[in-house]
C-alpha cells in the first residue's frame, strides 16, 4: 500500500467534543484514496454523548453536563478528563475490513494495552467494549462507537483511566442499567501519577500490529 500504510498518530490534549467531531466528519468528507489512515489521541472536557440509537429514558439526570445527539452508534456515554479518547479515520474499504472487524480489532488493542498492567480484560460478544471481573462482578472499563462513511470509519473507542467516574452513575451507561463501570488507576498501584504518554504509546503499538500497518508516525 506504500506510504498510505503508515499510521499518522495526532495527539491532540484537551478538546472540545463537538468541535472534534465536527473535524472527524470534515477530514472523513475530503479524504482520498491515497490519504493516510489517522489515529487521534486526546481527551474532552465533561460532556455526555447520545448514539444514533439513544433513547431519552437512558439519560437519568444530566444535571449541568451538556449532553450531544451524534452520530455514531450504539447509546449514550460520558466522556471527562481522565479518560483517553482514541479516534480512529481508517479507510476500510482499502484495508479491506468490515465494521466487525474493526470493532474487533480495537476491542484487542484494548485488552493487549491493559495486559501490560497486569490487567486481564475481554470484549463480550452482547455488548460491545472491553470488560473486566469475573462472574457476577464484572466492570466496563472502555466502550466502543463508530461510524462508517463513504467506506471510511471515524470515532472509536474511551478508555478510562483515572477520571471521576460518578458521573456514569448519571446515565444508564452504554443503556445498560446497573452497568458498573471501572477505570486503570483503580485496578493497579502506582507510583505518583499513570503516565499517559506511555500508555498512549501501547495504544498505538497495538493498533499497529492489530491492523497490520507498516508503521506509524507522528504529526502535530
Amino acid at each position: 500500500m506504500g506510504a498510505a500504510d503508515t499510521l499518522l498518530v495526532r495527539r491532540l490534549g484537551l478538546q472540545d467534543y463537538t468541535q472534534c467531531w465536527r473535524r472527524m466528519q470534515a477530514f472523513t468528507d475530503r479524504r482520498g484514496g491515497s490519504d493516510c489512515d489517522e489515529l487521534w489521541l486526546l481527551q474532552h472536557p465533561p460532556v455526555f454523548t447520545q448514539g444514533q440509537a439513544g433513547r431519552a429514558e437512558h439519560l437519568l439526570a444530566p444535571g449541568d453536563i451538556p449532553v450531544v445527539q451524534a452520530d455514531r452508534g450504539g447509546q449514550v456515554t460520558y466522556h471527562g478528563p481522565g479518560q483517553l479518547v482514541a479516534y480512529v479515520l481508517v479507510d476500510l474499504r482499502r484495508r479491506k475490513l468490515g465494521v466487525r472487524d474493526l470493532v474487533t480489532r480495537l476491542e484487542l488493542t484494548l485488552t493487549d494495552t491493559l495486559a501490560q498492567y497486569g490487567i486481564e480484560a475481554f470484549p463480550r460478544a452482547d455488548a460491545p467494549g472491553v470488560y473486566v471481573g469475573s462472574g457476577d462482578q464484572v466492570s466496563k472499563i472502555a466502550s466502543l462507537g463508530l461510524r462508517v462513511r463513504r467506506g471510511c470509519s471515524f470515532h472509536g473507542l474511551s478508555l478510562n483511566v483515572a477520571m471521576d467516574l460518578a458521573p456514569f452513575r448519571l446515565i444508564n451507561p452504554c443503556g445498560y442499567a446497573d452497568l458498573e463501570m471501572t477505570q486503570l488507576s483503580d485496578l493497579v498501584e502506582l507510583d505518583g501519577d499513570l503516565d499517559f504518554i506511555a500508555l498512549e504509546r501501547y495504544i498505538v503499538n497495538s493498533f499497529v500490529k492489530r491492523m497490520a500497518y507498516a508503521g506509524s508516525r507522528e504529526i502535530d
